[in-house]
C-alpha cells in the first residue's frame, strides 16, 4: 500500500478543452502556399486528395544528424545553452534565411528540450547533449512518490519553455509560426520517472501499485498542453509540434514508445484508458508508432475513433526497405485512418505504384534542388 503520495494538482492558468478551432490564422510570407498546404492535410486527415497528396520535405529525426560544438566563451555548459532562449531562436531563424519551403514544409519554430521534459516539469535533471537530452529515473520506492511533489508549472524546464514560446511569438511576425513542446504523459513519462527496466518489473511483480504513479502522470496533461495552446491561439498561430504538421483546431501526437515491451494485456490496462484520457478534447490525433514492437499493439491503437492518422517509423537497419512495410499501411488505412510515412528517393516510384494515394502524408529526405522535380512525381500519382 502506497503510504505517501504527491500534493494534489497544483494551481494553473486556465484553458478551455472544448477551445475551438482558429478560424484566421498570421500569415506568411515565407510560405505564401499555406492556406491551400493545410486543406491539402485536412483533406488527408478524411482520407481525400485535394488536388495531390501532401509532402513534407524533412525526414524524421533530421534535427538529430548533427550538432553545434559548445562555444565555451560563450556558455560553461550544453544545458546553459538550451536555456539561451535568444540564441534557440536566433539559430532557427538563421536557419531560414534562403529556404524555400516546398509543399506541405512548414517554418514552425517548436519550443524543444528534449523528449522526457513532461517528466522533468515534476522532479529530476534533465542531462543535455548537442541535439537532445537524457532523463535519469528518480522513483525508487512505489511506496513513496513525495519525489514526485513538484509544481509543473512552477518548474525551471515549464518556465524556460514558455519563455521560448514569448519569445518566439513576439519575433516571428510572418516569417514563421510557432509550435508547443514534445509533451510525453502517461507510460513514457513513468519510464523515465521509473526506468524502463524496474516499471517491467513492476508490471510484472506489484501492478496494483501503479495506480497512483499512472494517475500523477496524466493528471495535469490537458491543464498543460491547454496552457501552451492558449498562448499560441491569442498570437493566431495554429497547433503544431515537433511532426510539423499544422492544424487550425488543437492536435495532439499521442505515443507510447515503451509499449515495446509490453504485453498487449499490459498495453490495454496501462496505455489505453490513459491514451483515451489524452484524447478528450483534441480535434486531431497523429499517434506516433516507432517501430515493430509498438506495432504489436496496432489494432487497440486504430480501435480509436478520436485518432485520425498513424506516423509509422519503421526503425533501422533491417526495417528498411519500407516496401516491407506495406501491407501494415494498407492496414491502417483500411482501418480508416491514414498515415505519415518516410519513403526514400530510390523506393518512391515503386511504394506510389503499390500503394494507393488517399490517405498517405509523405515525408520525403531530397537533395536540395530535387524538390520540384519529386513534386511533380508524386503528382502523377495513380493519374
Amino acid at each position: 500500500m502506497n503510504t505517501r503520495q504527491p500534493p494534489p494538482a497544483p494551481a494553473a492558468p486556465s484553458a478551455n478543452p472544448s477551445r475551438p478551432r482558429r478560424t484566421a490564422l498570421a500569415p506568411l510570407a515565407t510560405k505564401p502556399d499555406f492556406a491551400l498546404c493545410l486543406e491539402r492535410i485536412e483533406a488527408w486527415f478524411h482520407q481525400a486528395v485535394l488536388d495531390r497528396p501532401p509532402v513534407r520535405f524533412y525526414k524524421h529525426n533530421a534535427q538529430f544528424d548533427a550538432g553545434q560544438p559548445l562555444d565555451r566563451a560563450r556558455w560553461t555548459s550544453l544545458e546553459e545553452r538550451w536555456f539561451d532562449t535568444a540564441y534557440q531562436i536566433e539559430s532557427f531563424e538563421a536557419s531560414l534565411v534562403g529556404k524555400t519551403f516546398h509543399a506541405e514544409t512548414f517554418p514552425v519554430f517548436t519550443p524543444n528540450l528534449g523528449p522526457s521534459v513532461y517528466s522533468a516539469f515534476y522532479a529530476g535533471r534533465l542531462e543535455f547533449a548537442e541535439t537532445t537530452s537524457w532523463y535519469h529515473p528518480v522513483l525508487t520506492d512505489l511506496d513513496d512518490l513525495s519525489v514526485l511533489h513538484g509544481d509543473p508549472f512552477a518548474s525551471p524546464y515549464f518556465r524556460n519553455l514558455e519563455e521560448q514560446t514569448r519569445a518566439a511569438l513576439a519575433r516571428c511576425g510572418d516569417r514563421y509560426w510557432v509550435g508547443y513542446t514534445d509533451l510525453h504523459p502517461s507510460l513514457d513519462c513513468i519510464a523515465a520517472w521509473r526506468g524502463i527496466d524496474a516499471l517491467c518489473l513492476d508490471l510484472a511483480d506489484a501492478p496494483e501499485q501503479l495506480a497512483p504513479l499512472v494517475e500523477l502522470s496524466v493528471r495535469d496533461f490537458h491543464r498543460i498542453f491547454d496552457h501552451f495552446d492558449a498562448m499560441l491561439q491569442s498570437a493566431a498561430q495554429p497547433s503544431g509540434t515537433w511532426i510539423n504538421i499544422p492544424y487550425r483546431g488543437k492536435l495532439h501526437i499521442p505515443s507510447c514508445d515503451v509499449s515495446t515491451m509490453l504485453s498487449p494485456a499490459h498495453f490495454a490496462e496501462f496505455s489505453q484508458p490513459q491514451l483515451r484520457r489524452e484524447l478528450v478534447g483534441m480535434h486531431r490525433a497523429i499517434y506516433h508508432v516507432d517501430g515493430r514492437g509498438v506495432a504489436r499493439h496496432l489494432d487497440a491503437i486504430l480501435a480509436h475513433p478520436e485518432i485520425q492518422a498513424i506516423q509509422w517509423v519503421q526503425g533501422l537497419g533491417p526495417d528498411w526497405p519500407i516496401l516491407q512495410w506495406l501491407p501494415l499501411l494498407r492496414r491502417i488505412l483500411d482501418a480508416g485512418k491514414s498515415v505519415l510515412v518516410d519513403v526514400p528517393g530510390e523506393e518512391l516510384d515503386e511504394f506510389m505504384r503499390l500503394m494507393p494515394r488517399e490517405g498517405v502524408f509523405l515525408c520525403l529526405g531530397v537533395p536540395e534542388g530535387a524538390e520540384a522535380a519529386t513534386l511533380a512525381r508524386v503528382a502523377r500519382w495513380g493519374k
